[in-house]
């Protein structure tokens, strides 16, 4: 007698249903997280706006292949293209992340939660413009925030004790599924039409994290969170169009995600969805550092004026850092590109210690000609200490501490400057935003006049004028 498999269809997988009711039923009543919203969208906007001033950026934006346009499509901002949604979010990811600026989340997997933004963005203004067609109001930009603040709680929670890192994957699959739950809540998806966006977007083809990584550091790490949006909105949308899903995505035996991706570990999520994420959500507002080295470029920088003239009497360099660094970004040998560049310690610390600060345009070649820079590179020893690593993991804490001292041939050595918490972590906010919106202004600067730029800054300021906003009316003061 045969033994055929049960085809019985399966419920849902837990994680899949947990997720779209969480999008569809949960209210987001805290006060601090739309405030640290409406924060965290001006900076990742102002990012993009900077990005826009890279060539190795704007080569990639635009439609698919030329002229391919749309009347009528979603804005990119701070460009003249009107594109499909799909396209767009790639777009405005592609942006967003080019410069290694917008905000952080650190755990078990590490990521960066405003990616999400590509797609939140544009499914809100191509929904709005459905709904504007068929006479229902639009979308406005409280309903961004919600989003976005759902979108960062959906990757963050899932990233607290589940490494993706571990397993050879690149943290943008954390992007595709959170950017698939929202998109789909956005564009008017059911609960069990987000669970069956969700299905598809945990199945779908992942990244490997080669591209960040010696010997392989390359730029596609500053537009593959673009891909993950634009590939969840393209999922979100097939969806919509009556796909169907598959149940049992994660847990299917021999064939899930977890049997063939996760090692056959099912995800670990001791934490309910809430708002806990962008609460506590990690901003780069001095510099454009991969963020486990911006407390040790905050040190450099501190050293710097005791270092500067003293540049040849140095016999070595320390820095103490923790595990997490040292597997990411501890580099040595040639850097190949800006991306190479920053993404090791070693490189950003030797700017600090030269410069007095950290740009964008550190990273370029000329800058990098510099023979100091490898000097000092490879006079660095990178070593852990084991608290820090604690205190990494710690939810109480979440610091990303790094300590640099420096040593001279005469025998004689700097302080150790220790920096805990980076001036972006939620412990300094007071210190820090008033930074960030100096931030924003100046990367608007770099793109729009004056006059712009303070009318944009005075909408996003005051949420009384921005969140009643259509997100196409939003969109629209970025025009160039």
């Amino acid at each position: 007698m045969g033994h055929g498999q049960d085809n019985s269809r399966p419920e849902p997988d837990q994680v899949l249903a947990d997720m779209a009711s969480y999008v569809t039923d949960y209210s987001v009543d805290s006060e601090l997280a739309y405030e640290t919203a409406r924060y965290c969208l001006m900076d990742t906007i102002g990012c993009g706006m900077l990005a826009l001033n890279y060539p190795a950026c704007t080569k990639l934006l635009g439609p698919v292949v030329p002229g391919a346009e749309m009347e009528g499509g979603v804005r990119v901002p701070g460009t003249s293209f009107r594109l499909d949604p799909v396209t767009a979010a790639f777009n405005i990811g592609c942006m967003i992340r080019w410069l290694d600026y917008n905000d952080t989340w650190l755990a078990a997997e590490w990521g960066h939660p405003s990616d999400n933004l590509g797609a939140i963005l544009a499914a809100a203004d191509y929904a709005s413009k459905v709904r504007q067609a068929a006479g229902q109001p639009p979308l406005v930009m409280r309903d961004v925030l919600t989003a976005m603040i759902k979108a960062h709680e959906l990757q963050g929670v899932m990233a607290l004790e589940n490494s993706f890192n571990r397993v050879g994957l690149d943290h943008v699959v954390l992007v595709k599924v959170a950017s698939t739950a929202v998109a789909t809540g956005l564009l008017g998806g059911t609960k069990d039409e987000i669970t069956q966006a969700l299905s598809h977007a945990w199945i779908d083809g992942h990244a490997l994290r080669t591209y960040r990584h010696a010997p392989n550091t390359g730029s596609r790490k500053s537009w593959a969170a673009g891909d993950a949006t634009s590939r969840a909105l393209r999922l979100s949308l097939i969806v919509l169009r009556g796909e169907m899903g598959y149940p049992s995505a994660l847990s299917a035996k021999g064939w899930g995600f977890y049997d063939v991706l996760f090692k056959g570990k099912p995800f670990s999520l001791s934490r309910p969805y809430g708002s806990y994420v962008m609460e506590h959500v990690l901003f780069k507002i001095s510099f454009p550092a991969e963020f486990h080295a911006q407390t040790a470029v905050e040190s450099a920088i501190a050293l710097h004026p005791h270092v500067a003239d003293r540049l040849d009497e140095i016999a070595r360099i320390t820095i103490t850092t923790h595990e997490s660094a040292i597997r990411i970004i501890d580099k040595k040998g040639p850097l190949h590109n800006p991306a190479d560049r920053d993404h090791c310690l070693q490189y950003m610390t030797a700017i600090g210690l030269l410069h007095g600060s950290l740009t964008a345009d550190h990273y370029e070649d000329e800058a990098a000609a510099d023979p100091r820079v490898d000097r000092l590179r490879n006079l660095m020893e990178v070593k852990e200490r084991a608290d820090f690593t604690v205190d990494y993991l710690d939810p109480d804490k979440r610091s990303i501490a790094n300590s640099v001292q420096v040593f001279f041939t005469d025998g004689s050595a700097t302080d150790d400057v220790l920096t805990e918490y980076p001036i972006g972590h939620r412990r300094r906010r007071d210190e820090g935003i008033p930074l960030l919106k100096k931030k924003f202004e100046s990367n608007l600067l770099t793109r729009f006049s004056a006059e712009q730029t303070a009318r944009i800054t005075a909408v996003c300021e005051d949420p009384q004028l921005l969140e009643p906003m259509s997100v196409s009316a939003f969109l629209e003061l970025f025009a160039p």
